[in-house]
């Protein structure tokens, strides 16, 4: 990891300070300067240069894409992070450990992270609603898994793919003149580990979803055709009609 100079917190995440009046976000804003770590693209192992750390609240990804991948035998599943997440990457599950568990992290756009640390929160707790406001992207996070879990048990593989298309845009895409674009190097077995499928499966689900128009592999990216209303309103029809 690399140290860059301190930063203030509110002005790289101004989100943060949405409970705050404008006197009390200006008086915040100069409270609560933060320190800043970059991690380089490519494999990174979090728990050893935080191993000695007992003082810190959690990381804030400022910047970047991070891929949290949970091996559990030959079966894996995939999460993406990015900018207004919070990560404790040196906490495990003890309650776990009699299972053959593996964690990888993978930073896939460098990444730039706040540390948290007992200095801040000291500071933070004079403005409850930072504080209230990382709380809630903690429990934004574990809604987002929870709701994985339901996509994950649709039975059409194409359904469970545009969810997640469309659900990764809404934080990362970019709107583009042919389409929302998803610039993120996802690949087959990536994409096969967010959905719980295989492989081979996904490959083609994703031919079938290329010829009906809804998506398109580019150099930049996936190419999202159309909105997402466009897959969710008959999906939820499907879902919602009698048997």
């Amino acid at each position: 990891m690399r140290q860059r100079d301190v930063i203030r917190l509110l002005d790289a995440d101004p989100d943060l300070g949405e409970g705050l009046g404008p006197d009390e976000f200006a008086l915040a804003l100069r409270a609560l300067p933060v320190r800043v770590v970059r991690v380089p693209s490519g494999a990174w192992d979090g728990q050893p240069a935080w191993a000695e750390t007992r003082t810190l609240m959690g990381l804030l990804i400022i910047e970047g894409v991070l891929m949290r991948d949970v091996d559990l035998g030959r079966r894996s599943t995939t999460e993406l992070m990015g900018p207004g997440d919070v990560l404790r990457p040196w906490q495990s599950d003890t309650t776990l450990d009699a299972l053959p568990l593996a964690v990888r992290w993978n930073v896939v756009e460098e990444l730039a992270l706040a540390v948290l640390d007992r200095r801040f929160v000291t500071a933070a707790a004079r403005h409850p609603a930072v504080l209230e406001a990382i709380v809630a992207r903690t429990m934004r996070r574990s809604r987002l898994l929870a709701l994985r879990l339901v996509v994950n048990q649709l039975v059409r593989l194409e359904d469970r793919l545009m969810i997640s298309f469309w659900g990764l845009a809404e934080r990362f895409g970019r709107v583009t003149i042919d389409g929302v674009i998803l610039p993120l190097e996802l690949t087959h077995s990536t994409l096969a580990r967010l959905v719980g499928a295989r492989r081979p499966s996904v490959t083609s689900a994703l031919g079938v979803l290329a010829r009906e128009g809804y998506v398109e592999r580019t150099e930049h990216g996936w190419l999202l055709h159309g909105s997402p209303s466009d897959v969710l309103e008959p999906l939820g029809e499907r879902l919602t009609a009698p048997a």
